[in-house]
């Protein structure tokens, strides 16, 4: 007889299976990777939101409820990924969202050949620019790389990419940071 934990595991593969399947049928790699988006934006509001995960595992609420509960909080989502979602919310499921996203990555990846890298700047990256970080992802990794760009301001210049856990921080940011703590240590004697 399955545990628990096997039993979560094969909840997690059924929900993020049946989302690759269907993304797949509608459409090629970018429906895909559209799906993948709008996955990863409901997981950080899900997470970022204690009185949506308070509502949407409440037992009090009956299934239906918790069902209509979240295809009206996520209105304006991804359908598809909306219909998951509420069907998750309805069975008590939603403890396993962010297991269910991880797998959804991680087989989205592997069935269409790519890595998708997070990459963080303080402005736009241009054409060129884009085209040699995609090209030295590409060598690195062994794989097509799709780029997900953020635009964020407080890293003050450089760069930061992420990638299946993995993170490079070459912000100025995190190198004054790093200098800081550096500086802040006791002096051990040694020259200043």
């Amino acid at each position: 007889m399955p545990n628990n934990r096997l039993l979560a595991k094969e909840e997690v593969a059924t929900y993020s299976g049946m989302l690759l399947d269907a993304a797949l049928e509608q459409g090629e790699a970018e429906r895909v990777l559209e799906v993948r988006e709008q996955l990863d934006f409901v997981l950080r509001t899900y997470r970022g939101n204690a009185d949506l995960r308070e509502a949407l595992g409440n037992p009090a609420y009956s299934p239906e409820q918790r069902h209509t509960l979240a295809v009206n909080v996520f209105d304006g989502i991804d359908p598809l990924a909306v219909s998951v979602i509420a069907v998750m919310a309805e069975r008590g499921d939603l403890d396993k969202l962010s297991s269910t996203v991880n797998a959804y990555r991680n087989a989205a990846e592997e069935k269409l050949g790519v890595a998708v890298v997070d990459v963080t700047t303080v402005v736009a990256l241009d054409d060129h620019l884009r085209e040699v970080i995609t090209k030295k992802l590409s060598a690195d990794l062994g794989k097509k790389v799709v780029l997900r760009e953020h635009i964020d301001a407080s890293i003050l210049g450089g760069i930061i990419m992420s990638t299946n856990g993995k993170r490079i921080d070459a912000s100025v940011a995190s190198e004054l940071e790093h200098a800081r703590i550096v500086l802040k240590e006791e002096n051990d004697g040694g020259e200043c």
